[in-house]
């Protein structure tokens, strides 16, 4: 037998004989879509398990039986973030990688489901260790990794010196695309993303 059924929960679920109860992916696939949308509609600090339950359409004992509150659920939903990751590009040029990750960074964080939830959960990782442990690996240390690589190819390819620091990339790479589309919530445009491209390559390729 399976552990989900659909709509409220009216009794208290039975026990599947052989233990463990079979957990259904397509149930987990909507809870975790569930989640997004609540994040983006309430925010983290008025979103519920039961909020979760009714968008997903289950009873909420489907949602406590893979996580036990709604932090260690919002953890793994970063955590999924952080494991998929952005590509990293392979232009065959400095220029050509910078714009490219930053044409996909930017579409990334103009999505109207990421620019609810990414500066919501940022506030709310001020008051939440955890959560701000878990937004660091899917904002800074994946993200991290990509500059690097991009950083790696660059200096192999001779266009970069081979100490450059890959924290300066991501932080010239990073800081515009989150300040306008975040904060300021102004979009980009391709002649914007060209003549950011140009920058971040000057500023990388300036003497020390």
């Amino acid at each position: 037998m399976t552990d989900d059924t659909t709509g409220q929960d009216c009794a208290p679920p039975r026990r599947a004989p052989a233990g463990a109860a079979v957990l259904r992916e397509e149930v987990t696939v909507a809870i975790r879509a569930a989640v997004f949308a609540e994040l983006a509609a309430v925010g983290y600090g008025r979103m519920s398990i039961e909020g979760i339950a009714r968008r997903a359409g289950v009873g909420k004992a489907a949602v406590y039986r893979r996580w036990r509150s709604k932090l260690p659920l919002v953890l793994d939903m970063v955590s999924d973030v952080a494991a998929d990751g952005l590509p990293v590009p392979d232009t065959g040029s400095l220029y050509g990688d910078v714009r490219a990750l930053l044409d996909v960074s930017a579409r990334a964080l103009s999505h109207p489901v990421a620019a609810q939830i990414i500066p919501d959960l940022l506030a709310e990782a001020a008051r939440s260790p955890e959560l701000a442990a878990a937004l660091r690996t899917a904002l800074h240390d994946t993200q991290g990794g990509i500059a690097a690589a991009v950083v790696r190819q660059a200096a192999a390819r001779g266009e970069l010196p081979a100490t450059t620091d890959p924290r300066l990339a991501l932080d010239l790479l990073a800081g515009p695309l989150y300040w306008r589309l975040a904060v300021l919530r102004t979009p980009f445009t391709p002649a914007d993303l060209d003549a950011l491209t140009t920058a971040v390559v000057a500023a990388l390729r300036a003497p020390e």
